[in-house]
């Protein structure tokens, strides 16, 4: 039976430091530097929120060629990378192939990946595109050691996801049909309103969000 948790969160942004300023301006942590992705061209830096989760800051690495294919989280759409951003979320799944296979969403192929000594294979769109506006997650299936065993305490953990979008329903029946276990809502919007995602992390100045309550108030 197919079995998934979240795994990480994601956040796009135009470079690292911009990323990682946003994450320190947020939550008060600063993300640890984490690596390159060198068949998508790009880098990360990583901040621990439990035993097996994590949030990433990914951006285009302007040292590395760019990649033969389309970036993964949209990163080669200017619009989506114009400033930090709370982009999408990630489920580790038990069995990443017929997860794809049951999910009522396209959720595009399973490819392998590679970070120094990490191995994973990752739910990647062909066109770099993010499943319902980034409110669907990308699935992922690690082989050997999870990266958040790695990282430093951060003092931080995630509270809840939110996720609200116009086809909540869509997004439901996916996590049914994958065997979603976890603490995340999902909320209808107005047809034409913007999608989003929230996250509510405790961390050791209190509980935070991202993006910053300021911003989802506008």
């Amino acid at each position: 039976m197919l079995r998934s948790h979240i795994d990480h969160l994601v956040i796009t942004a135009p470079s690292l430091d911009t990323g990682v300023e946003y994450v320190r301006d947020a939550l008060g942590v600063s993300p640890q530097a984490g690596g390159q992705h060198i068949r998508m061209g790009t880098h990360n830096c990583l901040l621990k929120l439990g035993d097996a989760l994590f949030l990433e800051v990914i951006s285009i690495d302007p040292a590395a060629p760019p990649p033969a294919r389309p970036r993964w989280f949209q990163l080669d759409e200017e619009e989506s990378v114009k400033a930090p951003r709370l982009a999408t979320w990630v489920v580790r799944t038990t069995d990443i192939s017929a997860a794809i296979v049951a999910s009522p969403v396209v959720s595009g192929y399973a490819m392998p990946m590679t970070r120094d000594d990490l191995s994973w294979t990752i739910s990647i769109p062909r066109n770099g595109s993010l499943p319902l506006q980034g409110v669907a997650p990308t699935m992922i299936q690690w082989q050997g050691p999870h990266p958040a065993s790695r990282l430093q305490e951060s003092g931080c953990s995630l509270v809840r996801l939110e996720g609200f979008h116009a086809r909540a329903d869509k997004v439901t029946a996916m996590l049914e049909a994958i065997g979603f276990q976890g603490t995340f809502t999902v909320s209808p919007l107005p047809s034409g309103a913007s999608a989003k995602l929230v996250a509510h992390i405790q961390t050791p100045a209190g509980t935070r969000q991202i993006p910053p309550l300021s911003a989802t108030a506008l």
